[in-house]
């Protein structure tokens, strides 16, 4: 992998550079990096799931990321989608957004206590028979600043899908953006990077850009 942006470089390491420690959000939060992978046209799927459109240098991109994580928040159908596992760094916990909490919970990654809910006040609670941590917080939707606001440590990665991240941006809770751009162009009407947002004006300002194969690996910060 090489560097384009700021400076030319041959050679970069991965895990220096998307590994670094995140300090909380002023506002007393975790910082919020969404992580995502697309192709030339917008479509963050292929088929169903992101595998299609990602190569190992964005996995290796993705584990830098969540080495630094302290808490991967994603959208109930995405992890049903793209069957979700237990993280392989120890402590790295996944909190899974879900309006009404009807889900498979009988898995690896809730049975581990890895996995936790993020849940309004008024849905009624799934019942198991092993412990679930659950976050509540909003009444008949989730109230994403309030809940994210109780996660413990400084970093949260978001990994969608598209109408989460839509509701994550209106919220104005995306501090960083690291986009994977697949050389591949997939057609279809397939979700895009946040399906379903109102209109926005987010200004974020390019941290990096590196090159593998053809794909891009574009970091952007949100502007102060």
């Amino acid at each position: 992998m090489r560097q384009l942006l700021p400076t030319a470089s041959d050679t970069v390491n991965v895990r220096q550079i998307y590994g670094v420690p995140r300090a909380r959000h002023s506002t007393g939060r975790p910082s919020i990096g969404l992580c995502m992978v697309m192709s030339i046209d917008g479509s963050t799927v292929v088929e169903g799931r992101s595998a299609l459109l990602s190569n190992p240098a964005d996995r290796d991109v993705i584990i830098a990321l969540r080495s630094a994580a302290d808490t991967i928040v994603i959208g109930a159908g995405t992890v049903r989608e793209e069957m979700y596992e237990v993280p392989s760094k120890k402590g790295l916990r996944v909190g899974v957004v879900t309006r009404t909490g009807k889900m498979d919970l009988n898995t690896n990654l809730f049975r581990s206590g890895s996995g936790f809910l993020i849940m309004p006040e008024d849905s009624k609670i799934p019942q198991t028979d092993f412990k679930l941590d659950i976050i509540r917080a909003g009444k008949g939707s989730v109230d994403l600043p309030v809940a994210m606001s109780q996660l413990t440590g400084s970093f949260i990665q978001l990994e969608g899908g598209a109408l989460l991240n839509a509701s994550m941006f209106a919220a104005n809770l995306v501090d960083e953006i690291n986009l994977t751009i697949s050389p591949m162009v997939t057609g279809a009407d397939s979700p895009r990077l946040a399906n379903g947002a109102p209109p926005l004006h987010s200004d974020y300002q390019v941290a990096h850009i590196l090159e593998e194969d053809g794909f891009m690996f574009i970091r952007y910060l949100r502007k102060t």
